[in-house]
Parts: C-alpha cells; sequence; structure tokens
C-alpha cells in the first residue's frame, strides 16, 4: 500500500493546485481512470491467457507481468479517487454563490456550521468595544437565506466560545474573498454586521462542549506554563499558552506533545480494549467498544489533521483484528493516508497532516534500526529511549524546514528528557477532564498530578530555547527540503548500511559534509555578520528597499513590518541584517507594488496581517502567499487597535467603507515606552487633512512621510505633529522627484530631522530619554549631518513640558561620530 499512497497524494497535490480549476482535475480524473482500465484489462486478459494455455513456464513468465499490472492498477486507482474527489470539490467551490459575491465585491447573509473548535487569535488586535475575535473554521451551509451546496470557509468572529463549539451554526453578513484553490478553506468571510447564533451544537456532539471548557477553566487555576500545558497535552487545546511558551516548543521541537496525535489515539484505544477484555467480552465486541472509545475521543478533541489520521490508522488495524488479520504497520498507515485524501484531497497540502504521517512512518520505518545501531554503544532501553525521538526528528525535519528553514539542534535531547513526563501528563490530564464533571475534587487532584509533568516539559521548553545556536538556520522552501532529505538518507546510509564499501563510504561522508557547510555557511553565517556591526537595542528600522516603504517596529519580544516594498529580495536582506525570523504583526497600508510587491519575503514569518480595503486581484495577490502560510488577514478600519509587545497600536485611518487606494492607505499611531510615531502609508494632501479633521492626533516623535515624500502633503498635518524625526522610504535616482523639496523645507520649517533611506541605507533609530539614536548602513558624511541636524523639541501627550527637548543623535556602519549640538537647543 505505499505505491498507492504515495501516488495518491502526489496526485492529490497537483490536482488541487493546478491551473484551471475542476476542468484540469476532471481531465486528471479521467486519465487515470483510462490508463488504470487498460491495467485491469492487461492483468486479466494475462490471467485468463496463463490458466487457458495451461504451460507451467508460460505461467511462471506471464505471473510477473499480471502481478506488475495489478501492482499499477491499484497504485493508479488510488490517484483517480483523489482526482476524482479534488475535482468535485474545486467544482462545489466555483458553482458556490460565494464564488460569485466574491467576483462582485458584495456581502452576503451566510450561516456557517462549525467544523472545529475556535482557536485565539495569534496576535493581540481589537475593534473597540468588541470581545477578542476568534479564529473559526466551518462550512457556509446557506447563503442569502437558501441552502446551498456546503464549502470550507474561515473567518474571526468576536462572540463567547462558549457559542462557537464544534457543531454549533451562526449567521452573519459578511464579506466574501476567494481563496487560493490550495487552501483548505475555500473563502474567507469577513463579518460585516451582527453575528447570531442559530443553532448549538447537535447532542452527540454537544457533550464536548462542556467537558473541554470545564476542564480549561480548571486547569486555568492552576499555576504557571504547567497549567498552560495541561489542556495541551490532554486533549490539545493550546489556547492559555502564550506566546513564549509557544515560540519556545517550536524552537525546542516539542510542540508535537500538545497536538493530539497517534500516541493519544492509540492510549485511549489500548484502555478501551483492554478494559473490554478483563469485562471477558469477547473479539468483536472489544473492538466495537475500543472504536466508541476512539469516536468519543476524536469528537472531545475536535478533528484536527493529526487526529483523523490517527483516527482512521486505528479504524483499520482494529477491523484488522476483528477480521483475524492484523497486518504490518505500513499498510494501515499508508491504507488511512489514501482513505483520508479521497475523502479530503486538501489533506495532501495539510502540513499538520504531513507532519503526523511522516512520524509514523519515522518511528514504524527507522526506530528499531536506529535502535539496534545505537545499541553497539549502550544498553537496548537507553538505545530505544533515543531511537524513537530521533527517527520521528530525522523523519519530520524537512517537512519542518518547509515551516521555518532553521534545524533545532536540541530537538532531540529535549524530546528524550521529555519522553517519560508526556504520556504521564496525557493520561492523567485526561483522566480529569472525564472525572471533573462528576468529581470535581478528584478531577482537580488529577489536573494536580498532570500539572508536574506539564511543568517539567515547559522548563525543558523553555531552557533548551533559550541555549545558544538552538537554532541553525538553513536553506529555505522546496531546496532547502530536498537538500535536507539528501542529507539524512545518506547520513542514515552511512549509519546503517553495510560498513565493506569503504570508498564508497569516504565519498559519501565528503558530499554530506558539503550538502551540511555550503547552507550553514550562507544562512547562518549572515545573522552573525549583522549582529556584529548593528546596535542591538533599536526601536525603529527602516529599511532600504529601493522606491518603496518598510519599516520595522520592535518592542519587547514583539516586531511589527509596515510594507514590504517591492523588492521580496532587497527586503530578505534587510531582515537578514536585522536577524528578524519572525514578524508577529505585518501592516500593508495599501495594495500597490511598491508598498506590498515584497510580501513573498516573509510569506511563512507572519502571524497576522492588517490591510485596508480590498481590491480585487491586487489585493489577493498580495495576501495569498501570506495566507497560504497561515497568516491571519484582518481587514481594519479607524478604530481598531492592540498591542505589540509593550507598545499600544491603533488605526486612525480609513474610515469604513473607502474605496481602496492611496487614501485608504491604512494610518498606524503607536505609543511605545521610547516614543509616540505616526505612520501614514501613501495618504495624500486631502485624506491627511480629512483624517486632521477627524482625529485628534496631537504631537509625536516620529513621523513615517506620507507617500516618499512627494509634495502632495498637509502643511497642518506635520505642523500639529511637530516630530522629531521624519522617516522617507525613498529610492535614489526614483525618476518621481521624491523627496520635493517642498516636503524637506515643509519639515525643515518644523524643525524634523530627516532620515532617508536612499541616502542612509537601512536606518536604525533608538530612542532614550535625549530623544533618538541614529545607526545608517551607510556613512552619510556632510551631505547627510545638514539634514540630520535640523531638529527640534517635540512633546508627546503625557509628558511634562520641563522635558528636555528630544534630538536625534547619529552614526554609521562605518562612523559613530556624535553629530554636534545646534545653537539652538536648549
Amino acid at each position: 500500500m505505499l505505491l498507492p499512497a504515495a501516488s495518491a497524494w502526489v496526485v492529490g497535490w497537483c490536482a488541487i493546485g493546478l491551473p484551471g480549476g475542476d476542468a484540469t482535475a476532471v481531465l486528471a480524473a479521467w486519465g487515470l481512470w483510462g490508463t488504470a482500465s487498460g491495467a485491469a484489462a492487461f492483468a486479466v486478459l494475462g490471467a485468463t491467457q496463463s490458466r487457458r494455455e495451461g504451460a507451467r513456464a508460460r505461467a511462471g513468465q506471464a505471473a510477473p507481468l499480471v502481478r506488475a499490472a495489478a501492482t499499477v492498477l491499484v497504485v493508479l486507482s488510488a490517484g483517480a479517487l483523489v482526482a476524482s474527489a479534488a475535482a468535485l470539490g474545486l467544482g462545489a467551490r466555483e458553482t458556490s454563490p460565494l464564488a460569485v459575491a466574491a467576483a462582485e465585491h458584495r456581502s452576503v447573509e451566510v450561516v456557517v456550521e462549525l467544523t472545529a473548535a475556535p482557536r485565539a487569535m495569534r496576535s493581540s488586535w481589537f475593534a473597540e468595544g468588541e470581545a477578542p475575535p476568534l479564529r473559526v473554521d466551518g462550512r457556509a451551509v446557506a447563503i442569502d437565506g437558501a441552502v446551498a451546496r456546503a464549502v470550507p470557509v474561515t473567518t474571526a468572529l468576536s462572540m463567547p466560545a462558549g457559542e462557537l463549539q464544534l457543531g454549533a451554526r451562526v449567521t452573519f453578513s459578511a464579506r466574501v474573498t476567494a481563496m487560493p484553490a490550495g487552501e483548505r478553506a475555500a473563502f474567507r468571510l469577513a463579518p460585516a454586521g451582527d453575528i447570531r447564533s442559530v443553532a448549538p451544537p447537535p447532542p452527540w456532539l454537544g457533550w464536548t462542549v462542556g467537558l473541554r471548557t470545564g476542564f480549561a477553566e480548571a486547569a486555568g487555576a492552576l499555576s504557571g506554563d504547567g497549567g498552560a500545558l495541561v489542556p495541551g497535552l490532554a486533549i490539545g487545546d493550546t489556547s492559555a499558552v502564550d506566546e513564549s511558551l509557544d515560540q519556545a516548543m517550536k524552537a525546542s521541537s516539542l510542540s508535537h506533545l500538545t497536538a493530539v496525535s497517534g500516541a493519544n489515539c492509540a492510549i485511549v484505544t489500548a484502555a478501551a480494549f483492554a478494559l473490554a477484555a478483563l469485562l471477558g467480552l469477547p473479539r468483536l465486541l472489544r473492538v466495537v467498544v475500543a472504536l466508541a472509545a476512539l469516536a468519543g475521543f476524536v469528537v472531545l478533541v475536535t478533528p484536527e489533521a493529526s487526529v483523523v489520521r490517527a483516527a482512521t490508522m486505528a479504524v483499520v488495524v482494529l477491523a484488522a483484528v476483528a477480521a483475524g488479520r492484523p497486518g504490518g504497520g505500513i499498510a494501515a498507515l499508508s491504507f488511512a493516508v489514501v482513505v483520508l485524501l479521497a475523502i479530503d484531497p486538501w489533506y495532501a497540502r495539510d502540513y499538520g497532516f504531513a507532519l503526523s504521517v511522516f512520524a509514523t512512518a519515522g518511528l514504524l520505518l527507522l526506530a528499531r534500526p536506529l535502535t539496534s545501531a545505537l545499541a553497539r554503544w549502550m544498553p537496548v532501553p537507553i538505545a530505544a529511549v533515543i531511537g524513537v525521538p530521533l527517527a520521528a526528528q530525522l523523519a519530520c525535519q524537512p517537512v519542518l524546514v518547509l515551516l521555518d528553514p532553521a534545524l533545532a539542534l536540541y530537538g532531540v535531547p529535549a524530546n528524550l528528557l521529555a519522553a517519560p513526563a508526556a504520556p504521564i501528563g496525557t493520561v492523567i490530564g485526561l483522566i480529569g477532564c472525564l472525572i471533573l464533571p462528576l468529581l470535581p475534587s478528584v478531577g482537580f487532584a488529577c489536573l494536580q498530578f498532570a500539572w508536574l509533568p506539564a511543568s517539567w516539559i515547559a522548563l525543558l521548553a523553555r531552557a533548551s530555547s533559550a541555549l545558544p545556536a538552538a537554532r541553525l538556520e538553513w536553506l529555505p522552501d522546496a531546496p532547502g527540503a530536498l537538500l535536507l532529505a539528501a542529507c539524512t538518507a545518506i547520513a542514515l546510509w552511512l549509519a546503517l548500511g553495510s560498513r565493506r564499501r569503504t570508498r564508497l563510504r569516504r565519498i559519501a561522508v565528503v558530499v554530506l559534509l558539503v550538502a551540511v557547510a555550503v547552507p550553514v555557511g550562507l544562512f547562518a553565517g549572515r545573522p552573525l555578520v549583522g549582529a556584529a556591526t548593528r546596535p542591538s537595542d533599536w526601536d525603529v528600522a527602516a529599511c532600504d528597499v529601493g522606491q518603496g516603504d518598510a519599516v520595522l517596529l520592535r518592542s519587547g519580544d514583539a516586531t511589527a513590518l509596515i510594507d514590504t516594498g517591492p523588492d521580496p529580495a532587497a527586503l530578505s536582506r534587510c531582515l537578514a541584517l536585522l536577524g528578524i525570523t519572525r514578524i508577529d504583526l505585518l501592516v500593508l497600508t495599501h495594495w500597490d507594488a511598491d508598498h506590498a510587491g515584497g510580501v513573498s519575503a516573509v510569506a511563512g514569518l507572519v502571524d497576522t496581517v492588517l490591510h485596508g480595503p480590498l481590491d480585487g486581484e491586487r489585493s489577493t495577490r498580495a495576501l495569498d502567499p501570506l495566507v497560504a502560510a497561515d497568516a491571519e488577514p484582518v481587514e481594519v478600519v479607524a478604530g481598531f487597535g492592540g498591542t505589540l509587545g509593550d507598545a499600544r497600536w491603533r488605526v486612525v485611518w480609513p474610515k469604513p467603507n473607502a474605496q481602496p487606494g492611496n487614501d485608504a492607505s491604512v494610518v498606524l499611531d503607536v505609543s511605545a515606552p521610547g516614543y509616540r510615531g505616526l505612520f501614514l502609508g501613501d495618504l495624500g494632501e486631502e485624506a491627511q487633512s480629512r483624517m486632521l479633521r477627524a482625529t485628534a492626533l496631537g504631537p509625536v516623535d516620529l513621523v513615517k512621510v506620507a507617500h516618499h515624500g512627494s509634495a502632495d502633503q498637509s502643511e497642518r498635518l506635520y505642523e500639529e505633529l511637530g516630530a522629531t524625526v521624519g522617516v522617507i522610504g525613498v529610492g535614489a535616482d526614483n525618476g518621481y522627484g521624491h523627496p520635493t523639496s517642498r516636503l524637506l523645507d515643509l519639515l525643515r520649517a518644523d524643525g524634523t530631522a530627516v532620515v532617508r533611506t536612499d541616502m542612509s541605507g537601512t536606518a536604525l533609530l533608538t530612542a532614550d530619554d535625549d530623544g533618538f539614536r541614529l545607526w545608517s548602513e551607510r556613512d552619510l558624511g556632510s551631505s547627510g549631518s545638514s539634514a540630520l541636524d535640523r531638529r527640534r523639541a517635540g512633546l508627546s501627550p503625557g509628558w511634562s513640558a520641563g522635558r528636555a527637548p528630544r534630538r536625534l543623535r547619529s552614526s554609521s556602519a562605518q562612523t559613530r561620530a556624535t553629530l554636534p549640538r545646534p545653537c539652538c537647543e536648549t
């Protein structure tokens, strides 16, 4: 079954991603079914001819061909089955009324049935007067009052979590955006009105709501990281895990412990089977009891990709046991993959599903050989304890590189130390979850016991992620995954293969060393060089991306990026210079290429994307690579706000129902502990004036000058802002005359010091008690010092009038001289 599973996966991946939509998938399905029919005919004719001739020699020659034809038949049939399912799914998306609404940019009234438990949004943003939103995945079952063919959708809803449970139905008016065909959700819905609950979950699903919410509330009474991890270990609920712990778990390769997978399903199934055996039930009834327990567990933890894969594999194994024909683990895993891809071809592009399958395959194929190899140097029990996590890590690492191009150097030791604690925390936590409604005191005591192993795992995650060189940068994307897979294969052959071919082994060692050294030198060396030359305490970074904007903000452990510039390569160079590997908040002020053209450089790095009004194909082109990498898109208007580390931000423009364009740029007001800044996008003079009339802005310390310093500026706005520093993202010899003399004169009149990326290169600003310190990538020399020396005192709201004036001091990568104080400064 291994070849049919691989065929089904490849066909599923291609069928949902190739141009042409359902038409291409239909052609692929017909082609595969036709070829499979030819293989079937060949097998039948070959077998019939062998029997008819009755010659033993002739039959001996034909049998291998018949078996080969039968194998090809099964392989092609698996692919054809998945292609047919993909064609049906794509057809439902393309003919859905939501596709029409998305094309016409109009709102519709939808009824959504939830297919998973709600999840907290990863970035802290909110709209004034509303509850924090929850990420919701579901199926649109009715549109504008008419029952429609169900299609998968995703949205963010501000409702109590108790009303957004698996199986519940909600209705609201929404703006619709079509998602790429490769995404599991066909459409993204942006609520545009009140959200109402239509129906609670059906009884066969509703019984789990009280268990989950009660368990989460009880675990909330436990202290520290252990209390946050207990629900994750037991039922996969990570809503209480904060961002820092989540990052630590990922950096130490321990995040799989909070994802319900095969281990959890195996524990539940084995426990139910053993209980039925103790009661003296016959084999068939034991299987029924185990299946019932497994079904209840899947509903309790909600059917995520890893859960569904593990449950399907368990069902296959139990069916084999009931039939008295237990098969191999790889056969069961492969059959489960084919079945799930036929049900939902979009699993082919689900990273969670891939990690679950690869980890299981690694355990089945590599755990025993690795244990045997390690047993040459250590006792067998210790070798097994090391071999099991090592097998899973080696199998999953090429997939993990696609998500984060780095190697977790301490992943195997961390998993080794966490291995004894994880099953204890899982089993005791699950028992506590089930007992809690009946015997609250006993259930809470179980949670307290589970807190101990959970705290140990959290301690391991934080400690290993804080060690030096915890992650090793690697070649990104598919080339990096393929290179790592090849390196892993060579290393396994050297460790487990025959030792007789000495010369070939020496060549393999050299190839392995070169294959590892090249990406490590290229990608791990750049951040080290950048860290040696740049200041480490910067607050604002203006990236040199040519004629465009890309501004980084940093507060505490959080990082935001405002626009991406036009060139992904230029933005990647800036991120590498500053050692940025994660972006908590990306703001796309509008859809022009000089602000959103570089999004591919940050796909996979971004948690949340804020943007203004959608603009058809232009906004889709910018958002698609980000959404495909699991970023959360949020359309914002004036009144939205949130936090970034120790800073707070609010959106002051645009107003609701604005038309996309420069004058609908998202304008962000950021209040950090050391400064206040306003980032204006490409807002023109008329829109600046309207914003000034609609919003009380007041003085700021830093302003990101609108539209690269064009002449289309409001003098009143800059006069009211009175910024110490004005940052201009502009390219050298840009052909537009940016920044214009009118804008520079306007800033000069207001005493605002100018930082221009065409002259400074990438510039870093650090707020301190005296103002800002400036580090520039290039030596500004006399050409830059005159502009930087023009500054005035700027007071932010809440500062006392007697505070010392804020000023700007400059240094560069080549020269770190402090500029002379101007005569007028007091």
